[in-house]
């Protein structure tokens, strides 16, 4: 008779077996007890990612519940301006993942964001004083330091003072800071100007001695994006041409800080800065104090009591602590507005790049859906084309100026406000407007295109590894990256180049009412400044992107004062607002004195280096690109930072 009990207990699993029994063999007992362990380690596993799958969903819930605009009321203080980052037309979009690894994120400052902040606050009596906090910079072009160098003197004027605080002050840096009336300097830090211009990174060394051959097809003796891959230096014809571009933003540099600071004696630290700090007995700060670059020394502690003595103090705080509005939280109080007639405005920020992308990067099919969008979704009375672009794809950049000649067959004006830069496949997407707007520090023109096809035969020679194969056509397996290209593939790619370039000398001389012949001679790949380029016919006035909005309703017969502009662009997704959540105006990089700054600058071309390989190895296209672009904006982009981190905790520095 079967006993109950033994039938209600369950049979032994395998892995829970005994081998020790007689019968069981040894070497069958320690497979088991493997297996055992492998599973036992598979549920550990399992049970880690439950729980790091709920702590980020519990993290995301707070940051959203923290994000939610409106919740703490604006009072009296001072708008702290903590431009930890470079400024930009379109800043990337940070992943909410990046913000929790614990690794740094960039910030980057849109600019419209931060034109309007200043602007309404000089009209609001809450806002008592306006701060600049420069320590950690990360810089931006020319025309955009102007533009809101611009709306610091708007806020002055109305009686507000604005104080600027650095430990040492970048080149950009020190132009916003000029525009203040007080400018502070840590007294063991010190502010050099540099100017414009320094060396660029050259791979043809490299490039030689990995066996590696570059193969480039260009139009332009000016266009000297390819030359780091084929030259160890630069040639002549892109030295003048940027000697010519570097001397006139300079002398734009100059007039702006003169302007700003009449009587501050710029000139000996400009060209003898080592007798002027010298006869400080080596202390920079002191010397920029007696050339009246700055009005006062004081590290944070001091400088934040000052601002204490206008703004009030912080009740219950660290001394140095004042009554603080933030700049997150002012944007958010502060919306575009939406009311009136929409003028779309297309943003063209970026690397110009085939297929999608996300905020930051001009991607073709991207942008040109955006619009496309608009033009189908929303009542657009006008067009204005932001351009902020160093170029990029041909592909994309012709798909973006097709998608802008809808809107002109749909009988809307189109405009196009240059912003820092719109260069190469930033001027060939310009090339549809009614009329160009641009500012004297925009940079722009670089009319002309490349391609480059890096083979690696001679490389794969130095290891013992050759190739070989059967053709069925001269065309057979070309290009062939691993044996190289054939002398007729290449005279095919660089007939495509030229065609390529009279196809952008042609639209360029249809949209400005040139003869391809007489662009041809103001082409070449050369890179100008906004107020040569208007000399020659490449811009047509000077203005701001609301400049070019207020001409764009008058051509639609509006009253420029009744309109509102209608940005075409993705709005932020739910894990981006996520990300903002948790973002902090007490964050980000801290400053500090010229040797940092020289830290700041060799991290950034490591970074830039970096990008650029990856940029080759996947650029897919024909590009029309812009090289002495990179070295007049910000320091690095974000994308290119974060690659840098990636290979650090790759190799454990």
């Amino acid at each position: 008779m079967t006993d109950a009990r033994a039938d209600a207990i369950p049979p032994a699993s395998p892995l829970d077996q005994d081998f020790s029994r007689p019968g069981r063999k040894p070497g069958r007992r320690s497979g088991w007890r493997l297996v055992r362990g492998a599973w036992r380690l598979l549920v550990g596993i399992k049970d880690f990612l439950v729980l790091a799958a709920m702590l980020l969903f519990f993290g995301l819930i707070f940051a959203a519940l923290n994000a939610r605009p409106g919740t703490k009321a604006i009072t009296d203080g001072a708008l702290l301006l903590k431009l930890d980052g470079p400024i930009v037309e379109q800043p990337e979009t940070v992943a909410p993942l990046a913000m929790l690894s614990g690794r740094s994120v960039p910030h980057e400052y849109r600019l419209r964001d931060l034109v309007r902040a200043i602007d309404t606050a000089k009209d609001d009596g809450r806002v008592k004083v306006l701060v600049l906090d420069l320590d950690a910079f990360g810089g931006a072009y020319p025309a955009t330091l102007q533009e809101v160098g611009d709306a610091i003197q708007r806020f002055r004027k109305d009686g507000k003072p604005v104080l600027a605080y650095a430990t040492a002050y970048t080149d950009g840096a020190y132009r916003l800071a000029a525009n203040a009336s007080e400018v502070w300097v840590n007294p063991l830090g010190g502010t050099l100007f540099t100017g414009p211009g320094g060396n660029q990174l050259y791979y043809k060394g490299l490039i030689d001695k990995l066996g590696v051959t570059t193969h480039v097809y260009r139009v332009g003796k000016f266009k000297s994006f390819v030359e780091p891959y084929i030259r160890s230096d630069q040639s002549p014809d892109a030295r003048a041409a940027s000697q010519a571009l570097y001397g006139t933003l300079f002398a734009q540099w100059r007039e702006a800080v003169a302007k700003a600071r009449p009587k501050a004696q710029i000139d000996a630290f400009l060209t003898q800065p080592d007798r002027a700090v010298l006869a400080s007995n080596g202390s920079i700060a002191d010397a920029n104090l007696k050339a009246g670059l700055v009005d006062k020394l004081g590290d944070k502690l001091a400088f934040g009591k000052r601002v204490a003595e206008i703004a009030g103090a912080e009740a219950n705080k660290p001394a140095g602590s004042f009554r603080t509005i933030s700049y997150a939280s002012w944007v958010r109080a502060n919306p575009l507005p939406t009311k009136g007639d929409a003028i779309g405005v297309l943003t063209i920020a970026g690397n110009i790049v085939d297929g999608e992308a996300g905020p930051g990067t001009a991607a073709g099919e991207t942008v040109s859906k955006a619009l496309l969008d608009g033009l189908a979704k929303k009542n657009l009375k006008a067009l204005v084309v932001r351009v902020d672009s160093p170029g990029g794809s041909v592909l994309a950049s012709e798909q973006i100026r097709q998608a802008i000649l809808e809107a002109k067959r749909q009988k809307l004006p189109v405009i196009v406000s240059m912003g820092g830069l719109a260069a190469s496949g930033g001027y060939w997407v310009s090339t549809p407007a009614d009329l160009i707007f641009a500012e004297p520090g925009t940079i722009t023109g670089s009319i002309g295109i490349f391609g480059i096809i890096p083979t690696f035969e001679n490389t794969l020679a130095k290891i013992g590894v050759t190739t070989d194969g059967v053709k069925t056509t001269p065309l057979t397996g070309q290009p062939d990256v691993l044996g190289g290209t054939t002398p007729m593939l290449d005279t095919i790619l660089q007939a495509g180049i030229e065609n390529g370039y009279r196809q952008f000398l042609t639209r360029v001389a249809e949209a400005r009412h040139m003869t391809p012949e007489k662009v041809d001679t103001i082409a070449q790949g050369r890179v100008w400044d906004g107020g040569t380029a208007r000399q020659i016919g490449l811009v047509d006035r000077f203005g701001t992107l609301s400049d070019a909005i207020a001409e764009a309703a008058r051509r639609a017969k509006l009253d420029p004062a009744k309109v509102y502009p209608e940005y075409l662009e993705k709005k932020p997704g739910f894990a981006a607002v996520l990300a903002e959540g948790f973002d902090s105006d007490d964050d980000g990089q801290q400053g500090g004195d010229v040797f940092a700054i020289a830290a700041a600058e060799r991290r950034a071309v490591a970074a830039r280096a970096l990008g650029d390989v990856a940029r080759l190895a996947r650029g897919g296209s024909v590009q029309a690109k812009c090289l002495e672009c990179g070295a007049l904006g910000p320091v690095g982009s974000a994308s290119d930072e974060r690659l840098l981190d990636l290979l650090i905790a790759r190799l454990g520095l």
